[in-house]
């Protein structure tokens, strides 16, 4: 597999990106810190990835998206996979004394998380199709008071990707939801956790089956 992934510098993405790494597959890394990046590249490579790449991207702006996919690209010399795990999270009581931060979290979960799987997808399909796949949340399938501006932005974006794998899948783009229930990671510290709470190497395990599989949707855990 050649697999591009944004988000993958920490939580579920670090270690999707990890276990391609430790079966041999080629991974290029899209994220907005460059020692980050770093970092990641160095330790997929002790794990046997057959080639490392990084690209610097925001998911904040969205101009950053073509440039680096097509460094990844170029890197990889091909790509089969794309993947998109970057996001934004806060909760209602952050986000109710501060509509900028609202307006932020909206604009990266929703409105910018399209546009990045849009120019994913205009690419994987002028290659023939591959696989894009996307995580948005089980936060999104029904209304809850503590999920917020968070559930409603999955919402939207599982939406799209469920629209966009009926329309694309028949040539030849795959594309695999990704709903995690709550998992420990950076993104959850501090909150409360659930019976039966997930790990970042078990749902990424998961992942991986889904995508070499295919599978429209997966629950992860």
């Amino acid at each position: 597999m050649k697999a591009v992934l944004f988000g993958a510098t920490r939580g579920m993405g670090r270690s999707l990106a990890r276990l391609m790494a430790e079966r041999g597959d080629a991974v290029a890394l899209l994220g907005r810190d460059p020692d980050a990046l770093a970092r990641s590249a160095r330790d997929l490579a002790v794990l046997g990835a057959a080639q490392v790449a990084t690209a610097e991207c925001d998911l904040l702006s969205p101009e950053s998206f073509g440039p680096a996919l097509d460094a990844a690209i170029g890197a990889l010399d091909g790509i089969d996979t794309i993947v998109l795990t970057a996001a934004d999270f806060a909760r209602p009581e952050t986000l109710d004394g501060d509509p900028a931060r609202a307006a932020r979290l909206v604009a990266m979960n929703f409105a910018n998380s399209i546009a990045f799987c849009e120019a994913a997808r205009t690419r994987l399909l002028a290659r023939g199709g591959g696989t894009l796949c996307i995580f948005s949340s089980v936060a999104g399938d029904r209304a809850r008071k503590t999920t917020g501006l968070y559930g409603a932005t999955k919402a939207g974006l599982s939406h799209y990707a469920e629209s966009l794998d009926l329309r694309d899948r028949p040539r030849g783009l795959k594309v695999v939801l990704v709903k995690p229930g709550f998992v420990r990671t950076g993104m959850t510290a501090g909150l409360p956790a659930p019976p039966f709470a997930g790990e970042p190497d078990a749902v990424a395990a998961r992942v991986l089956t889904a995508i070499d599989r295919g599978w429209p949707v997966v629950h992860a855990p």
